[in-house]
């Protein structure tokens, strides 16, 4: 029935594309020396001075590359060719995005859905990812307190994070130890520069460990 559903739905966006205006094939150019990609899933990133600070802290690495989902699916037309191209290019995965209504962003679970397909990244066939590590960079709005049992989430971070958790391990990737922001909406300039640093230490040694 799924599988249905998301042939029709396939079906209904091809159709939105012919009859878009004709554009160019898409190209994924891609230097050897980017070993990570980041995949980055923010609607209002320009409101957001915890995932900006982040993201320059990842910017200043040659070894990653910056794909800004919604800068480049506005319209949730997602390339899937293009996408499954970028995922084989590199060999660490980074997902950057705020934690919205204790999930991902609606473009990030969309680019899951349309990108990680079966025969490509899961199912008998589906081996194209295997190997490679995937690692979530997440901000959320409460402090640490309100992500535990008792807390006014119940849940910890961990557990929220499960899903995503359970891709990479069907899709034969590594699961890296999260990298998450607590309290981001009351976060100092201050404290953010000690998140960016932090980051940035963290994004160094899971490059590092592809090496060794």
């Amino acid at each position: 029935m799924a599988l249905g559903f998301y042939r029709r739905l396939q079906r209904q966006r091809l159709k939105r594309r012919s009859q878009a205006p004709a554009a160019a094939p898409t190209t994924v150019s891609h230097d050897p020396a980017r070993c990570a990609l980041l995949v980055l899933a923010h609607p209002a990133l320009h409101r957001s001075r915890a995932n900006a600070a982040l993201l320059e802290a990842a910017q200043a690495r040659p070894e990653i590359t910056i794909h800004d989902l919604y800068q480049n699916y506005a319209d949730f037309l997602i390339d899937v060719e293009a996408e499954q191209q970028r995922l084989l290019d590199h060999q660490l995965i980074i997902l950057q995005f705020p934690m919205y209504w204790y999930s991902a962003p609606a473009l990030l679970k969309e680019w899951l859905d349309m990108v990680w397909l079966h025969g490509f990244a899961y199912g008998r066939l589906g081996t194209r990812l295997r190997g490679k590590t995937m690692l979530a960079a997440v901000t959320a709005g409460g402090d640490a307190g309100a992500y535990r049992p008792g807390g006014i989430n119940r849940f910890t971070m961990a557990e929220f994070l499960r899903p995503l958790e359970a891709t990479a391990h069907l899709c034969g990737l590594t699961w890296a130890e999260p990298f998450i922001v607590h309290d981001s909406i009351q976060m100092t300039e201050a404290s953010r520069r000690a998140a960016a640093q932090n980051y940035g230490l963290r994004l160094d040694e899971a490059i590092a460990a592809l090496r060794s």
